[in-house]
C-alpha cells in the first residue's frame, strides 16, 4: 500500500477512487437500457486499481471529470438515447456529487427487449443443429 508523502499514513486516494468507480459502475449497470460498460478505444476508459480495473469508468483526482462509457440496449419501450443519457447523468451525479461528467454511448445493440419482470422465458432451450 502506498503512503501519503512524508506522513507515513496510508494513501486513501486509491481506496476512495476505487469505491467511487465501483459505485458509478453499479449505478450505470442498474439501468436496463445499459447492456454493459465499455472501455472505449484501446480500453482507455478504465480506473486502474490494485489487482483489478473498472472498465468503462475513469475517476480522476478530486475536481477532475468522471468519464463513463457504455453500450446501450435499444428495444426498451419508451427509451431513447437522449433519455438514457439524462437518466445516466442523474444516476452518476447521485454517486459522485457535483463533478463534471463525460458520458459516451460508444455502441448500441439491438434485438429483443429484456423480458418483463416475472415473465417466464425458457433460456435453456436447445438450438437445432
Amino acid at each position: 500500500m502506498s503512503t501519503s508523502q512524508g506522513t507515513g499514513q496510508p494513501d486513501t486516494t486509491l481506496l476512495e477512487t476505487g469505491q467511487l468507480a465501483e459505485a458509478v459502475a453499479a449505478a450505470v449497470r442498474g439501468n436496463p437500457a445499459v447492456a454493459d460498460l465499455d472501455g472505449g478505444p484501446f480500453g482507455a476508459i478504465a480506473c486502474y486499481l490494485p489487482g483489478r480495473r473498472v472498465v468503462g469508468v475513469r475517476v480522476g483526482e478530486p475536481g477532475e471529470p468522471v468519464e463513463v462509457s457504455v453500450v446501450a440496449r435499444l428495444g426498451i419501450p419508451g427509451m431513447t438515447l437522449p433519455r438514457l443519457a439524462t437518466e445516466l447523468r442523474q444516476a452518476i451525479s447521485t454517486v459522485t456529487g457535483p463533478r463534471v461528467i463525460y458520458l459516451t454511448i460508444n455502441d448500441v445493440i439491438t434485438g429483443d427487449p429484456l423480458p418483463e419482470p416475472g415473465c417466464s422465458t425458457n433460456l435453456n432451450r436447445e438450438v437445432p443443429r
